[in-house]
């Protein structure tokens, strides 16, 4: 039988309030990365933008330079088409115009960039016409076709016919996506048609939520 001795006893009394703090530092840690992650994780209602679109109806016109016409030729419809579904899907009341008549009409109207924002929403027939003018589209650096670094951007414009000035913009906003997220990946890492998609399908969302509340991540992945 092993005796315990008793002069043991100060020094436990002495190290148990240590002991209690290192474990309480631990506890606090723990919650504390737990907080953070939850906090990083955590999803945040975004009102629109614009919400003038409710009860209307409405047409998506994509507009792009020749050079990304001729390099990039399903990104004009594809954006078009994907915003036009998206906002007629979330937005309440709204009609939107189906993208093949508005492509068509673009074909069929050669000169259509160059008129007044008043008479593209009378020629198609709609209250308002979300415009988007993209300024920039690529899907690499400058001048280095073996890295990915995909680039979207375009002025999105708001026209209102019948308004104050319906060949005026009642609002413009800035949208600049870049995909993917990784900088430098060379371009045996991912297929063409696979950093297109990414990118078309961010800027389509970033696009759309302009025009209906939404969900979104408070810290996104992404800038």
């Amino acid at each position: 039988m092993i005796k315990r001795s008793a002069i043991h006893r100060p020094v436990l009394m002495l190290l148990l309030p240590a002991l209690l703090l290192v474990a309480g530092c631990d506890i606090f840690g723990l919650v504390g990365g737990i907080s953070s992650n939850y906090e990083r994780t955590k999803k945040i209602e975004v009102l629109a933008e614009y919400d003038g679109l409710v009860d209307k109806s409405c047409a998506v016109v994509v507009h792009a330079d020749l050079s990304v016409l001729y390099e990039h030729p399903t990104a004009v419809p594809n954006i078009a088409a994907n915003v036009s579904r998206r906002i007629q899907s979330n937005v309440n009341g709204v009609s939107v115009l189906s993208p093949r008549e508005v492509l068509d009409w673009q074909y069929h109207t050669p000169s259509w960039s160059m008129m007044p924002y008043g008479q593209i929403a009378e020629d198609l027939g709609v209250d308002r016409v979300v415009y988007i003018d993209i300024y920039e589209y690529r899907l690499n650096p400058p001048g280095n076709r073996w890295l990915w670094e995909g680039v979207c951007a375009a002025n999105v414009g708001v026209v209102e016919r019948g308004g104050f000035d319906p060949d005026q913009f009642v609002e413009t906003y800035n949208v600049i996506c870049r995909f993917p997220d990784l900088r430098g990946l060379g371009r045996e890492s991912a297929t063409q048609a696979q950093i297109q998609t990414g990118l078309q399908a961010r800027f389509v969302e970033e696009s759309a939520w302009l025009f209906y509340t939404h969900i979104e991540d408070k810290y996104p992945e992404y800038q």
